[in-house]
C-alpha cells in the first residue's frame, strides 16, 4: 500500500470517529493536505507527497512543518492556530494523544463559520471596496514589520527568485495534454517572456534585496486563505514548506492578491487595494516588478489547478481543472503585454472633490493615484510651525512636494502604469512641468478641472475638520490663500481640461468622460 493510500485510510478512520460525535463533520481535500472539520475545531494533516517544490514524504518532516505552519501563521491569523497533535495507534484505529508510537501529526485550529472565507463571501454577497482598505493596511503593516532576509543569504537573490518561475514551466509542461498544441505554445511564449524580463530586471531585483524589500512573508496571499472572523479579516495558510516561496519581495506577495482579485472579476478592488497599499508604504518603485510577479503568480495558480487532478479524477474534474488552468494562463499572458498609459492631474481648491474623483478614476482605469497630502506628510513627518506658509506648508515644502509628485509620476509612467496626480495644481509653475513630462514621454495628458461653489467648499472643510481622519489638513485659512493666489488654466491647458462639478454626483460625470479617458 502506498503512503498516500495509507494517508487516505487514516483520514477516513479519523473522520468516522468524529462523525460519531458530530454528524456534520466533513473532509476537505487539497493537493497537499486533508482537513477534517468537526465541532469547533479543524484538523489538518499533510499528505505524503513530493511535488518537487515541496516534499512531505517523510513523517518527521511532516511533523516539523506542522510546527512551522503554526509559527508562521501567528502574525496574521489572530489565534486561529492552536497546537500540533500527535496521532498514535494504526491507520484504521487512530487516536489523538494516546500511548504508543506516533504514526502521524495534525495541526489543530479553531474552526471559523462556514461561508466566512473571503472567496465564499464574494460568491454569496460580494466584497465592499472599502474592505480593500482594511486589507491594504493589514498587508502594509505586516510587510513593514516582517523579518528582513540576511544579506549573505541566497534567499532573495535574483537567481533564487527566478528559479521557481522557471521551474513552474517545467512542471506544467508534462501536466498539459500532449495534443493541446495551443496551450503548449502559450506556455512557451510565457516562458520566453519571463526569461527575457528577468534578464532586464536582475539589477533591480538585487537592489530590492539590498534595500530590505525581501522579507519572510505569507507566500500564498489570496482570498481563499482569508476569512472574516468577529468582524475582522484574518489571513491563514502561510507557506511553510519552501523557504524560497516565503522569503520574497513584498511586491511578489502583493502581486498574488491583486492577481487573485482580477481573476475573480474585481479589477476595481485590485486597483483600490494597490493604491492604498502604495499610499501607506510609499513603494512606488516596486511597480516596475509588479506585472513580472503577477505573471508568475498567475502561473502558480495555473499549475495548482492541474496538480489537483495530477493523480486522477472524474472527466468533469479534469475538464474543470483544464478550464481553470486556461483562465490563469490567459491572465498571465495579459500581464506580459504592454498596457497603454496616460497622465492626469486634478485642478481645484481644497474640498472641491478632487480626491474622490481621483480615486474613482484610479479604480476604473487602473491608474496609480499619487496624493500630494500624503507625500507632503511623508516628506515632512512633523508638521512644524502652524500656518499657511510655514512648516510643511512653507513655500519650500510645497515646491518640494510638487517636485516629489513629478518624480514619482515619471517613475510610475516609465514602469508602464498610468498616473493620476491628486493635488490642487493651482499654479501654472506646478502644472507646466507635468505637461512637459507628458509630452516628453509621449503619453496622453488630461486635467480634471473641479468646480465647486464657495459656500459648499467652506461647509465641506468645516465638516472634514470636525470628522477628522483625512490626510488633507486644509483649513478655511488655506482656502482663502488658495483663492487669492490661484492662476487659471492657460489657453494651452484648456483643451486638456475636463470639467467636473462637486454639487452633482461625480460618479455619473466621470462615467460620461470614460470614452475620453480610457486609453485605446
Amino acid at each position: 500500500m502506498s503512503a498516500l493510500d495509507q494517508h487516505q485510510r487514516l483520514v477516513r478512520a479519523l473522520l468516522a470517529q468524529f462523525l460519531i460525535q458530530d454528524p456534520s463533520a466533513r473532509l476537505i481535500q487539497t493537493h497537499i493536505s486533508s482537513v477534517i472539520l468537526a465541532g469547533d475545531k479543524a484538523y489538518k494533516l499533510k499528505k505524503p507527497v513530493d511535488f518537487g517544490f515541496l516534499n512531505f514524504t517523510d513523517r518527521a518532516q511532516r511533523r516539523h512543518f506542522c510546527h512551522e505552519e503554526i509559527r508562521l501563521n501567528q502574525a496574521l491569523s489572530d489565534g486561529l492556530y492552536l497546537h500540533v497533535a500527535d496521532i498514535s495507534g494504526s491507520v484504521d484505529a487512530p487516536s489523538f494523544g494516546a500511548e504508543g508510537d506516533v504514526i502521524e501529526s495534525a495541526i489543530v485550529m479553531h474552526r471559523f463559520a462556514d461561508g466566512a472565507r473571503l472567496d465564499e463571501v464574494l460568491a454569496h454577497e460580494g466584497l465592499a471596496l472599502e474592505q480593500m482598505d482594511e486589507l491594504a493596511i493589514r498587508l502594509a503593516d505586516f510587510h513593514a514589520h516582517a523579518p528582513r532576509v540576511e544579506a549573505n543569504s541566497t534567499l532573495g537573490e535574483p537567481a533564487t527568485l527566478y528559479f521557481p518561475m522557471a521551474q513552474n514551466f517545467e512542471q506544467i509542461r508534462p501536466l498539459l495534454a500532449s495534443e493541446d498544441v495551443v496551450s503548449h505554445a502559450q506556455l512557451e511564449r510565457l516562458r520566453l517572456w519571463t526569461e527575457a524580463r528577468y534578464a532586464q530586471l536582475q539589477a533591480l531585483l538585487a537592489a530590492r534585496k539590498h534595500e530590505g524589500f525581501v522579507r519572510e512573508l505569507h507566500g500564498d496571499m489570496h482570498l481563499g486563505n482569508m476569512a472574516r472572523v468577529d468582524g475582522k479579516i484574518i489571513i491563514f495558510d502561510a507557506i511553510e514548506f519552501n523557504d524560497s516561496f516565503r522569503w520574497i519581495d513584498v511586491m511578489s506577495e502583493l502581486a498574488f492578491l491583486l492577481m487573485d482579485l482580477q481573476d475573480r472579476g474585481l479589477p476595481a478592488h485590485a486597483n483600490r487595494l494597490l493604491n492604498h497599499y502604495l499610499e501607506i508604504s510609499g513603494d512606488y518603485p516596486g511597480l516596475e516588478l509588479l506585472r513580472f510577479y503577477q505573471t508568475y503568480r498567475a502561473m502558480v495558480r495555473a499549475k495548482v489547478a492541474l496538480l489537483g487532478v495530477a493523480f486522477g479524477g472524474s472527466d468533469e474534474q479534469i475538464a474543470a481543472a483544464r478550464a481553470q488552468y486556461a483562465r490563469y494562463a490567459n491572465l498571465a499572458e495579459s500581464y506580459s503585454q504592454a498596457a497603454p498609459t496616460q497622465l492626469i492631474i486634478t485642478h481645484g481648491f481644497s474640498a472641491s472633490g478632487k480626491s474622490l474623483a481621483a480615486q474613482i478614476l484610479a479604480e476604473s482605469l487602473g491608474l496609480i493615484r499619487i496624493r500630494a497630502d500624503i507625500e507632503r506628510q511623508r516628506l515632512y513627518p512633523e508638521r512644524g510651525e502652524a500656518g499657511v506658509n510655514s512648516g510643511r506648508y512653507s513655500p519650500e515644502a510645497t515646491a518640494q512636494t510638487y517636485q516629489r509628485l513629478l518624480e514619482l509620476a515619471q517613475g510610475v509612467l516609465k514602469s508602464g502604469w498610468g498616473v493620476i496626480l491628486d493635488a490642487t495644481y493651482l499654479k501654472i509653475a506646478t502644472r507646466t512641468p507635468v505637461l512637459e513630462m507628458a509630452n516628453r514621454l509621449g503619453v496622453p495628458y488630461h486635467i480634471i478641472d473641479m468646480h465647486c461653489p464657495d459656500e459648499l467648499l467652506r461647509q465641506r472643510l468645516l465638516m472634514r475638520a470636525k470628522a477628522g481622519g483625512d490626510p488633507s489638513e486644509a483649513t478655511l485659512e488655506v482656502l482663502n490663500a488658495q483663492q487669492s493666489s490661484a492662476e487659471p488654466l492657460s489657453d494651452a491647458e484648456k483643451p486638456k481640461a475636463l470639467p467636473l462639478r462637486c454639487d452633482t454626483a461625480v460618479e455619473g460625470q466621470i462615467a460620461a468622460l470614460m470614452g475620453l479617458l480610457a486609453p485605446a
